[in-house]
């Protein structure tokens, strides 16, 4: 009855929010964009609260004082089910947007609010289409926005990791920002974990203190360093 429950409400919820977009469009045509990704933000992170709270779990959040107040970051995050995205909007103060799978962009209402949030959406299986997907979130991220980015490429459905796809943290380089590794500890155990069913779980998410690309000469030495970090903070704190 809880993933019955849960979806009807993700829907009536989801198509509540469409009453904002008016108000976001009215401040993109103003060129106010800080304002617009600081209100859209506000909107989509309590409609992810609301979505987290309705499964019944808790959310245990360590490190808040490792994001870097000013300037863009990118997050980069293990993912271990559907639940991250929320999870990662509701936590975060900052106004993000997502490096997401392109089937995302096909669901309806959804793909509306994360154009909004400048999410970005990128076909693994087409590489030119990858790489334009990562020239357009460095360039959000060198206008001030922040993004979050799985580098695994899809969800790992458990408590292990899978290896990080090469280059993923390359944008981070490129645009000179700093990089926040984002532990998600538990997500799995929320949905995938249950045959697909939702249950209440205790979920950890750790930020670690942010990691300087610039100081790191090759991108494969920075998603090594980023890798290790996110894998140790998952053996020290198991949900």
């Amino acid at each position: 009855m809880r993933t019955i429950f849960w979806f009807a409400s993700f829907w009536i919820y989801t198509v509540f929010t469409l009453f904002y977009i008016p108000r976001v469009k009215r401040l993109i045509k103003k060129g106010l964009i800080t304002e617009k990704r600081q209100f859209a933000h506000r909107v989509a992170g309590k409609w992810a609260k609301t979505m987290v709270s309705l499964t019944g779990g808790t959310v245990e959040v360590i490190g808040l004082e490792n994001i870097p107040q000013d300037g863009a970051v990118l997050f980069a995050s293990n993912h271990q089910g559907n639940f991250d995205i929320p999870l990662l909007l509701s936590s975060i103060s900052k106004p993000i947007g997502f490096v997401a799978k392109v089937e995302l962009e096909r669901l309806p209402f959804i793909n509306t609010w994360m154009k909004l949030l400048e999410c970005v959406f990128i076909d693994r299986k087409d590489m030119r289409q990858s790489l334009r997907t990562i020239s357009t979130a460095t360039e959000i991220l060198k206008s001030g926005q922040s993004m979050v980015i799985f580098p695994e490429g899809t969800r790992s459905k458990g408590k292990e990791m899978q290896p990080f796809k090469p280059g993923s943290l390359r944008l981070a380089q490129k645009a000179g920002t700093p990089v926040v590794p984002v532990t998600i500890s538990g997500s799995y155990r929320l949905m995938e974990g249950n045959n697909n069913r939702i249950k209440p779980a205790h979920v950890k998410i750790i930020f670690a203190p942010p990691v300087d690309p610039q100081a790191i000469d090759k991108a494969s030495d920075l998603t090594v360093t980023v890798f290790d970090i996110i894998e140790d903070n998952l053996t020290k704190h198991p949900s």
